[in-house]
């Protein structure tokens, strides 16, 4: 199908090109230019009829041809004279001129008519059927022309907008690589920044820890060797003195774990989760004899991860289901695993205090409690110590719950 170039808002598309080009007929004689025209008549194209070659010249000021047939005798301008003025002109130049002449095929005038720049050179009277064949090659290389051109504009138009694009996206990927490379540094400064945090953490956190043994234990050693000379008052105080020096070394173990896991190397393995939650279930279990609970662990459920960490993951949620269970006669303990959104997850549920659902995304904040300590001991690190390791294995951890119908916590471990 033939084309053209169509200019509108919208980027540019191929269409039709015009059905119909411009034949120009050139003679003196109307008569000629009548027959000529009846001949043409059923290529469909538009006849343009001029008496003179002056007028010929005027309309090829504003109109281009597929094709010129030219009368070579005719008066004050002949054929030849008009024809050679038509090659003069730029825009011209090119166009197919066919000669037609009573003169017959002398040499002489053949010759200079190829001179000046015919195609072609018929003489009168000319066979209708040959002509209109002669003249529909030239139209069809009109049109062809037309298509060709058109392709070419259009080619062009869009290696401009080739070239603005592609200078586009080079001035983009210079603007990512910097911004990359602004980001790497950042990240970089990071985790600088966190080695140093969770050095800092460990190295304060393990120099605590060795006053506060000494304090919890010379107050343990005042109240079994010196209780005698102590009064009731003393006596408490001292507890008191104990409590809060424990429960600082409880604090200062539970950062030590939180900065430790961060730092462990990875050693993945296929791991038996159920094996290591039935261990941590039984030192649970005889840590409190006299409680009762029923703790649910099926067989044979598998993982792949560090186990030494994994192990850590369970001993905290497992831990925490049997604190908040404690006030249950009923007390149950589930660990098992589930599909959630497609992806393998694994769970620890309980039936215990549970938790307000609209403070859920405080629970794996360091030092975040949503429970106080007079109900529930514990520092506010064991969740955030077990989001850190899940992250590790590139997983993700989240809880659901209510108050007092018990919480669930789900997590996945990334390809495990």
């Amino acid at each position: 199908m033939e084309a053209e170039i169509l200019k509108t808002d919208e980027p540019l598309v191929i269409t039709r090109t015009p059905q119909r080009v411009k034949i120009l007929l050139v003679d003196d004689q109307p008569e000629n230019l009548l027959s000529a025209e009846a001949v043409l008549d059923s290529l469909g194209q538009e006849i343009v009829r001029a008496n003179s070659g002056r007028e010929a010249l005027r309309h090829l000021l504003t109109d281009d041809f597929a094709v010129i047939l030219l009368d070579v005798m005719m008066p004050e301008m002949d054929g030849f004279e008009t024809a050679a003025l038509i090659r003069q002109r730029e825009r011209s130049r090119a166009t197919p001129i066919i000669f037609l002449t009573a003169l017959g095929r002398s040499e002489e005038h053949v010759f200079r008519g190829y001179d000046v720049g015919a195609v072609d050179y018929l003489t009168k009277p000319i066979v209708p059927e040959i002509l209109r064949s002669k003249v529909a090659v030239f139209v069809e290389l009109a049109r062809k022309s037309a298509l060709i051109e058109a392709h070419a504009d259009l080619l062009q138009k869009k290696n401009v907008e080739l070239e603005q694009v592609i200078s586009q996206l080079r001035r983009a990927e210079d603007e990512i690589t910097l911004l990359n490379r602004h980001l790497q540094s950042r990240v970089e400064e990071l985790i600088a920044v966190n080695r140093e945090l969770d050095s800092f953490s460990y190295t304060v956190s393990h120099d605590l820890r060795a006053p506060l043994i000494r304090i919890e234990g010379f107050s343990r050693a005042l109240l079994e060797n010196y209780g005698d000379k102590v009064d009731e008052h003393g006596k408490i105080y001292l507890e008191r003195v104990r409590s809060a020096s424990q429960r600082m070394c409880q604090l200062v173990d539970d950062l030590l774990n939180f900065s430790r896991v961060g730092r462990m190397d990875m050693h993945p393995e296929r791991v038996d989760f159920c094996e290591i939650a039935r261990s941590v279930a039984t030192e649970i279990q005889t840590r409190d004899p006299e409680r009762q609970a029923a703790f649910v662990i099926p067989d044979h459920v598998m993982a792949t991860g560090d186990g030494a960490l994994l192990r850590i993951v369970l001993v905290n949620l497992l831990e925490n289901a049997w604190k908040f269970t404690r006030r249950r006669e009923d007390a149950g303990i589930l660990f098992g695993i589930t599909q959630h959104d497609g992806e393998l997850t694994y769970f620890v549920k309980d039936n215990g205090a549970g938790f307000d659902p609209a403070l859920a995304h405080k629970l794996f904040r360091p030092f975040e409690r949503l429970h106080s300590a007079s109900e529930f001991e514990g520092t506010g690190i064991g969740l955030a110590t077990v989001e850190r390791i899940i992250k590790r294995h590139g997983g993700r951890i989240w809880a659901e719950g209510s108050v007092n119908n018990g919480a669930t916590f789900y997590f996945t471990l990334g390809g495990g």
